[in-house]
């Protein structure tokens, strides 16, 4: 609508114009080089306006021509652009769909037409992972790391590749670089902190959490420091009683219901008699997390007292989180140190349905105090097969106390207390044992169930996975060799490619902070 007023406009002016000089005629006379030109006003204005125009005319087509090369060599480039756009586009589609035959001929599309683009190095690396070229892979890392735009790239994706390969030396060099770099990027710093943190050096760890403080939300701040801080008051428990027992309070204050913290912090104070203060954290991370290492911390607050006294206390504790089984089974075990029998079997009478693990050998341990062997043989036996307990679990490897690092991974604060394998945070109903075998198989496989026959190997009893029936394997999860193209190449792929299946063996005597690898 603006555009056709302005034409108006200017239509009307010039209609204007041309009647202000019609209505005042006049001759224009031009000598020159003896030649006279005599014509009117209105002639020689129509004559110059055409021989304007005609000079613009030919400035165009002057101009057109001169050009012409420059204009060419852009719409080639142009052209050249978005076909290597689309290669770019339909590779990483092609990466993300698993389909590696088009992905390599894209990825060559695009180094052909666009070379050294951040794009088509990052297409070039993912087709590379892809086929399972490593080395091209690597090669197409090490040209992002080498650009500035791209460097922060380039060494997120040497890291994962120097992880897939186990070489943890180099992998903590291109974190350290890349922290270095970018100090706001997450993964290196995690990647520098397990470092450092699986050589111990718990003060560098602290520290370096300190320096990216502000990559952190305050909740994943917080729980770090705390967790770090526990590894610390682990090592030192023996050699720097003080120190160790500031820096478990420290961990309470930050991170109240973890459990290791409060656990140490409890015993801590309890050898120096501040018997109140110990009670208190206990009470307060049981009301929100009952777990047996704190029912633990808390019947040894006063070791002097008597067997009765701690049921008393033991009582007192479980009310505070009631119809939970940590606490029946704190109660049952109190009791039957006091010899109250009828108590112990009370506390226990709600779990005998489906009695878990710890469940039976507490049954098994009460009929054996009250002096009836075959029932504690009866019981041991059920033992054999009832449900897994809760137990400290990360990544798959199950440990009878907690850790701050994954033994498989390195992660720091990996570990969970829940029922291993399954996942599950509390037991559930079984089938009975005398019909069918279940089979665990590893930690990132289901269970293989099976019915029993003569000759087949009898279950573990040590708490081990039993041995396979013959001609069953554990399912074995199938890994797509493709990286996430959302988290490429952040994602280090399958799990079973880092985890490993064995767990070295621990030293015989350890010292120092290794002790809490026990």
């Amino acid at each position: 609508m603006i555009r056709v007023v302005l034409f108006l406009i200017v239509v009307g002016v010039l209609a204007l114009g041309e009647a202000w000089l019609a209505d005042r005629p006049g001759d224009v006379v031009v000598t020159w080089q003896g030649f006279r030109i005599e014509t009117s006003l209105m002639v020689m204005t129509a004559a110059a306006v055409a021989a304007l125009v005609a000079l613009l005319i030919v400035w165009s087509l002057v101009r057109a021509i001169v050009r012409s090369p420059t204009v060419l060599a852009k719409r080639q480039r142009e052209r050249r652009g978005a076909r290597a756009y689309a290669a770019i586009s339909n590779g990483l589609i092609a990466v993300g769909s698993g389909d590696i035959d088009a992905a390599r001929k894209l990825s060559a599309d695009a180094n052909r037409l666009a070379p050294g683009e951040p794009l088509t190095l990052l297409l070039s690396a993912q087709a590379a992972q892809l086929s399972g070229d490593r080395d091209g892979a690597e090669r197409a890392f090490r040209a992002m790391a080498s650009r500035p735009d791209t460097k922060a790239l380039g060494l997120h994706g040497l890291f994962i590749e120097a992880h897939r390969r186990d070489d943890h030396e180099s992998a903590r060099s291109h974190a350290e670089e890349a922290a270095a770099t970018a100090p706001t990027l997450g993964w290196a710093g995690r990647a520098v902190l397990e470092a450092r943190c699986r050589e111990g050096d718990w003060a560098s760890a602290l520290a370096l959490l300190e320096r990216h403080r502000g990559a952190l939300d305050k909740a994943s701040y917080r729980r770090q420091r705390a967790v770090l801080l526990t590894a610390r008051a682990l090592a030192a428990e023996e050699s720097d009683h003080e120190a160790a027992k500031n820096d478990a309070l420290e961990a309470v204050k930050l991170a109240p219901t973890l459990v290791p913290a409060v656990a140490l912090a409890a015993r801590l104070l309890a050898q120096g008699g501040y018997l109140r203060k110990a009670n208190r954290i206990i009470d307060t991370a049981w009301r929100a997390n009952p777990h047996p290492e704190l029912a633990q911390s808390f019947a040894e607050l006063r070791a002097s007292e008597s067997a009765r006294d701690r049921l008393k206390r033991i009582d007192a504790l479980a009310k505070r989180a009631p119809g939970n089984v940590e606490g029946a089974l704190a109660v049952a075990r109190a009791a039957i140190d006091a010899r109250e029998f009828a108590r112990a079997r009370a506390a226990l009478a709600p779990y005998l349905d489906a009695p878990t693990k710890r469940v039976a050998l507490l049954m098994a341990a009460l009929e054996r105090a009250e002096g009836d062997e075959g029932r504690a043989r009866e019981w041991l036996a059920r033992a054999v097969h009832a449900a897994p307990d809760p137990a400290w679990t990360a990544d798959g490897y199950v440990c009878d106390h907690w850790l701050p690092l994954s033994p498989v991974t390195g992660r720091l604060d990996a570990f969970e207390w829940r029922v291993p394998l399954t996942g599950m945070t509390s037991a559930a109903p079984v089938i009975e044992s005398e019909k069918v075998l279940v089979i665990p198989a590893k930690p990132t496989a289901g269970p293989v169930v099976h019915e029993p026959h003569d000759g087949d190997p009898p279950l573990a009893t040590n708490g081990a996975a039993p041995p396979l029936h013959p001609g069953l394997q554990p399912a074995q999860p199938k890994a797509d060799p493709v990286i996430p193209l959302v988290h490429a190449p952040d994602d280090p792929g399958p799990e079973a490619e880092i985890v490993e299946d064995t767990e070295a063996e621990p030293d015989a005597k350890p010292s120092g902070w290794r002790k809490i690898f026990e």
